[in-house]
């Protein structure tokens, strides 16, 4: 949906701005755009993530490479002095690398691994 909707910004822009529709408050400002822009780059790799463990059977030597990378972006993305990343996209990152850590460890008492 943030794809779609920053492919359509300028649209979206425009169907805000036209009193008769009354969506005027709803414009997003220049910075929602900037965080919407920068949600969708991070989303980007789950979603890369997603299709390529959907068209082919997971196992251990494609996850944790896959696991690794996605904290290595959620690292770099987290609250950090001098980031390029607005902050609450920063503390996003922050809380899905504590999500990410707490199953990276559950791997520890599979079976499997």
């Amino acid at each position: 949906m943030i794809t779609a909707t920053l492919n359509y910004h300028k649209v979206v822009k425009k169907i805000c701005a036209e009193q008769k529709y009354r969506l005027h408050k709803f414009k997003p400002s220049q910075q929602e755009w900037v965080i919407a822009k920068q949600l969708g780059s991070i989303l980007k790799v789950f979603k890369d993530a997603t299709l390529f463990f959907s068209h082919s059977t997971p196992n251990l030597a494609k996850v944790i490479p896959a696991i690794d990378h996605i904290d290595q972006l959620l690292t770099t993305t987290e609250v950090s002095q001098g980031s390029d990343y607005d902050s609450a996209i920063q503390v996003v990152c922050g809380l899905g690398k504590k999500t990410l850590n707490k199953f990276y460890f559950l791997t520890d008492t599979s079976i499997n691994y």
